[in-house]
């Protein structure tokens, strides 16, 4: 039992490490399916029965790295999984350029707000910027509008930061006096209750 468990092996004289037969050369491991269990990376329906499949489900799924195909440098890989209801296959690949997935075949992804507030506030921001290379003039008219926006926002700061000075005037003094009186008034409370008791 303790031979199992041991840091070192034991190693024959006639040992040779070459005469151990090699594993399958790499281009054969790349299109290989391998076996992996995998969470559904968002919500989405599926196209044949109807089935909604919600973000964070898991499967048993198949992967695969997707050849002639890369991000810079970064491997894409394929996934396909099977409706739990029809079992129909789902496939779905990695898409680093926008940190996300991308859906293929099989189901149509559910709308998603925050990924749609998101291209939207893309989109406005490239116009602004494709409206100002175009025009000089509504470049300087957006300057004037962020500082009199940044003028205005640190004067209520001001009037704020005032308003909070007034209200926290503390008399320091006469917190310090009470106490020191704290004690004796304490000690006079017990005194009149030792007379109320006798």
């Amino acid at each position: 039992m303790t031979e199992r468990k041991t840091l070192n092996r034991y190693y024959p004289v006639d040992y040779d490490p070459a005469k151990i037969p090699k594993l399958k050369t790499k281009q054969k491991e790349q299109n290989r399916l391998w076996g992996i269990r995998v969470m559904a990376p968002f919500n989405m329906r599926c196209n044949t029965c109807g089935d909604y499949i919600y973000k964070g489900k898991k499967f048993n799924s198949k992967k695969e790295t997707v050849s002639n195909e890369d991000y810079l440098g970064i491997e894409i890989h394929r996934f396909y999984i099977r409706c739990p209801k029809c079992v129909a296959v789902i496939a779905f690949k990695t898409d680093p350029k926008n940190c996300d997935y991308t859906l293929e075949t099989g189901a149509t992804r559910n709308f998603e707000a925050a990924k749609t507030l998101m291209d939207q506030e893309k989109k406005k921001q490239q116009a602004i910027e494709d409206e100002e290379a175009a025009n000089p003039m509504k470049v300087l008219e957006n300057r004037t509008k962020q500082s009199r926006n940044e003028m205005d926002t640190m004067e209520a700061l001001t009037e704020l930061r005032e308003m909070n000075a007034r209200h926290e005037k503390v008399d320091h003094d006469g917190i310090i006096r009470k106490a020191k009186l704290y004690p004796t008034r304490v000690g006079a409370v017990a005194k009149g209750r030792g007379r109320l008791s006798n």
